[in-house]
């Protein structure tokens, strides 16, 4: 079966509408095909799906699960991220979508003095918050140091505690690239093996494991060529695998032909004879 809930649209920064990711979907012999548009924040980004966009998101998606019927399976969803002091509690979208299900991730890290002043100021988070996606790795060394004073350590600390805080407040569907504080990092300020690192990254995985929810193998630093490896690597896979946490295969789509870009994650979870593959929800 092939598969994919982690696609976005031009609702958000996708590449093509969703009529068009369908398409290609079903051209290539998809039976299900999820929607997780990045959902709306409280202040002007260019990745989000705008405010007064997201039901017509919602209409959408709904109108073409309606239209190809018996052709693809399509379900709607979110990647939503949790930012302490900005966007903490994830029911008032999944409410007001009626959403199928939602991917819980953390791209964006406030600093840890100004969450109390995002709670009040939520128009001006851009200044405020650490941003350790998108293309530029210059964004990720500019806000280590603007909101952590270059003390890695403390910032991958925020990460792993943050993704911790979400998985246990709000137990998404699926848990998104929770390491992916390691793609601007390119082994410049730590390495992937080094105790501390591993440390916190395992009591993710064991919160994960404690919560009974799915974890996505993301493959899309693989082929933007931005890291060497899946998130979550292939060792902590492995680690995974041993306390039996489920895992969905997913590409991160921004573009149509990037739904077919698996780069080998369901060859390397057989390899391994990875327990627990969920292809559908």
């Amino acid at each position: 079966m092939l598969t994919n809930y982690h696609t976005h649209s031009n609702y958000c920064d996708g590449k093509a509408s969703p009529r068009e990711m369908v398409e290609f979907a079903v051209a290539h012999g998809f039976s299900h095909l999820g929607f997780s548009g990045h959902a709306p924040l409280p202040y002007d980004n260019n990745f989000s799906i705008k405010g007064d966009q997201y039901l017509a998101y919602c209409d959408t998606v709904r109108a073409l699960r309606d239209e190809y019927a018996g052709r693809i399976e399509i379900s709607l969803g979110l990647e939503i991220d949790y930012i302490p002091g900005l966007h903490e509690d994830f029911a008032p979208l999944i409410e007001t979508g009626k959403l199928e299900y939602v991917i819980g991730s953390i791209h964006l890290i406030p600093a840890p003095d100004s969450i109390d002043y995002l709670r009040t100021h939520p128009a001006e988070a851009a200044d405020h918050l650490w941003m350790i996606d998108g293309s530029r790795y210059q964004t990720y060394d500019e806000g280590l140091q603007q909101h952590f004073h270059g003390d890695i350590k403390a910032g991958v600390k925020a990460f792993f505690y943050q993704n911790n805080a979400m998985i246990e407040s709000q137990r998404p569907t699926i848990v998104g690239h929770f390491d992916k504080i390691v793609m601007h990092n390119r082994g410049r300020y730590f390495q992937y093996d080094e105790p501390w690192f591993r440390n916190l990254m395992y009591e993710t995985v064991e919160l994960i494991h404690d919560m009974g929810l799915i974890c996505e193998v993301n493959t899309r630093g693989i082929y933007k060529g931005r890291h060497n490896d899946y998130y979550p690597g292939r060792e902590t896979l492995k680690h995974m695998n041993q306390l039996g946490i489920p895992v969905m295969v997913s590409t991160d789509a921004h573009a149509p032909e990037d739904l077919i870009k698996t780069e080998g994650a369901l060859e390397f979870l057989h390899e391994i004879r990875y327990r627990e593959i969920v292809d559908r929800l």
